[in-house]
């Protein structure tokens, strides 16, 4: 959760040295004024419009799709502690290979649980149909983690062509090797990646360049059970942690961080830890929670990003030499634009300005505005939240997860930050939020000027998805329904998931493109680039193992076309290397690419296109790497 609790440090014991107590100090807020809607709402449980007045992006599809019978469950109701509050993420994977996209719900657990006391909540695995509707099929597939489960990342470890899951939990960490049958088998301490104690997030990349797969993992807060962090008592320094007068869960700030660690595989399929040797060592301990492997500065090196709650966030440059330079200050990636830390849940990387260089929107407590850092170019950002348009609307908000998705196929990235409170104590007092908060979604639009780009709030309408006031944490997005629109899937805590599938009413076309490295890269082309040439604008898209709140997105890119009917030029930037460029055949497809064969395979409304022949036009070409 976000450091937001005013940590007070109390009268100490006359018989006890004095203690300083907690750190005190708001990281993640500023006490900004309640808003409310008309009907006296708190805002982040309101201010929805009437149908027809505003356009009707998402419908809450999750009964229809089967998804509405399994439950989220993390702690008890009250929240005593930080670990029963920070929720889950969930994992876009095709598991199976068939071509369409399942879904991995990950579970939380309780202290009874884990005590054997009462049956584990199990994380699910649902199959897609191919239908609209998913089964849960996660007994059968090994994949139930009956451990306090957190964060996943969806990667092909061991380049065998099916994709794996690596699962971080409070309790042993798993790495779920997929057996080609349906089922997984959890190899994570055989191989040497089972991490103990509380890791939230984890991502893939080959940063060194030899073909194979490595792992980040960010470590949270060491949790001890043991030692109990409760108000008053000498785990926090005798400290009382309240927020606004009222006593709440204690943390993260005072508690005792877990560090994170970088796995380099070696050539037998194991691990060996490389995190000091390489440079990105979390000395200070601090609270990471999402964080992902992607090319920031265009040099075709993975660098890595971590997203750290009330802390300054990370930023590692990829060297070449197996190491980092740590440019987390320099680059402007730290900290806010006042210079100050802020509460990082969830990360959004994306290229929304078509100009060919990754940004980030990292999500923040309620109180204080979310933050879009712009990339501008030699590994530089600079926040422009309020600029962008997305500052404002969110400040009443507590952000999780969030995504860059073109929701209307019109070539431009549009923004939606799913949302929910980390302390049930709100909704018993009038501070103007919520326990449940909706989603905002932000469309991409030119700024006064004609030349920047700018984000404009898209209502909610009464009964639709974005309407939903949910507890929500993990969000992932991705084209479930193989149809070329962009829909969202999120995982509330103690409570459903939800399914909101994309209904926007636009015909504009699009293309999706599905990589398959050579061995050379990766198999599943983990942080390969895509720039497409079509509809007038040059479009990047990334394929990466995590995303959002300590979540996996589709991994396949996406790009909107608007009404263009050519699809335009892609240019494929390897992972070891190559550069090739494909002309892409037709319009409203999604097609297999093969480093070194061209297209290879294409997908019509789901299923084999009847016309497709590979054609050598259609092939790669070499391009020289600039």
């Amino acid at each position: 959760m976000a450091a937001v609790a005013q940590q007070q440090a109390a009268p100490q014991p006359p018989s006890k040295p004095s203690q300083s107590g907690m750190q005190s100090g708001i990281a993640g807020g500023l006490g900004a004024p309640a808003q409310y809607d008309e009907q006296k709402r708190p805002i982040t449980a309101g201010g929805f419009v009437k149908p027809g007045e505003a356009p009707v992006v998402f419908e809450d599809a999750t009964k229809r799709a089967g998804l509405s019978g399994w439950v989220h469950k993390m702690g008890v109701p009250e929240k005593q502690f930080i670990v029963e509050t920070n929720g889950s993420g969930l994992c876009l994977i095709d598991y199976n290979n068939d071509g369409w996209l399942d879904i991995y719900l990950v579970n939380g657990a309780t202290f009874d649980s884990l005590d054997g006391k009462e049956p584990a909540p199990h994380a699910a695995l649902f199959r897609n149909n191919r239908d609209g509707t998913f089964t849960d099929v996660s007994k059968e597939a090994g994949v139930q983690n009956d451990r306090w489960g957190y964060g996943c990342s969806v990667a092909d470890y061991d380049n065998d062509g099916w994709p794996d899951l690596y699962v971080g939990n409070y309790g042993l960490t798993r790495l779920y090797h997929n057996n080609h049958d349906g089922t997984f088998t959890d190899v994570a301490e055989k191989l040497g990646v089972a991490l103990d104690n509380w890791h939230p997030g984890s991502t893939w990349a080959d940063y060194d360049g030899d073909g194979r797969l490595d792992l980040y993992v960010t470590g949270y807060v060491h949790f001890d059970r043991g030692n109990l962090p409760l108000g008053g008592t000498k785990a926090v320094g005798y400290a009382q942690c309240q927020y606004r007068g009222q006593n709440v869960n204690c943390g993260p700030r005072g508690l005792q961080g877990e560090g994170d660690h970088l796995f380099h595989q070696n050539a037998n399929g194991t691990f060996i830890d490389v995190t000091a040797k390489a440079g990105v060592e979390d000395k200070d301990r601090y609270y990471g929670f999402s964080t992902i492997f992607v090319d920031i500065n265009n040099d075709n090196k993975p660098d890595l990003v971590v997203g750290n709650d009330s802390e300054p966030n990370y930023l590692y440059i990829n060297k070449g030499d197996g190491t980092f330079d740590d440019q987390s200050y320099v680059s402007g990636f730290a900290l806010n634009k006042d210079g100050r830390e802020i509460a990082s849940m969830g990360i959004a990387a994306g290229d929304y300005e078509n100009k060919g260089l990754v940004s980030f929107y990292v999500t923040d407590f309620g109180d204080d505005y979310k933050v879009l850092f712009h990339n501008d170019g030699d590994a530089s950002f600079t926040d422009v939240s309020y600029k962008a348009g997305v500052a404002q609307p969110t400040i009443p908000f507590v952000g999780w997860g969030a995504g860059f998705l073109d929701y209307d196929n019109d070539g431009w990235l549009d923004l939606l930050e799913v949302n929910g409170h980390v302390y049930p104590e709100v909704d018993r007092h009038d501070w103007g939020t919520s326990w449940a908060e909706r989603p905002l979604l932000f469309h991409n639009i030119p700024d006064a000027n004609g030349k920047d780009r700018k984000f404009e709030y898209i209502k909610a309408v009464q009964g639709t998805g974005l309407a939903d006031v949910i507890p929500a944490r993990g969000a992932a997005f991705g084209d479930l329904f193989n149809d070329g629109k962009i829909d969202v899937v999120i995982n509330p805590i103690d409570g459903p998931p939800v399914l909101l599938r994309n209904v926007n009413p636009d015909k504009h076309h699009w293309v999706e493109l599905s990589l398959v490295g050579s061995g050379k890269s990766p198999k599943d082309a983990t942080t390969a680039t895509v720039y497409l040439k079509a509809n007038g604008m040059r479009m990047r898209q990334d394929v990466l193992s995590s995303g959002s709140y300590i979540s996996a997105n589709d991994r396949r890119p996406h790009f909107g076309l608007g009404d263009a009917t050519d699809a335009g030029v892609a240019e494929i930037h390897w992972p070891d290397g190559k550069v090739e460029t494909i002309k892409v055949p037709a319009v409203d497809r999604i097609y297999t690419v093969e480093e070194g064969a061209g297209i290879t395979a294409a997908l019509c409304n789901g299923k084999s296109c009847a016309d497709f022949k590979p054609d050598k036009a259609t092939a790669v070409a070499p391009k020289s790497n600039e």
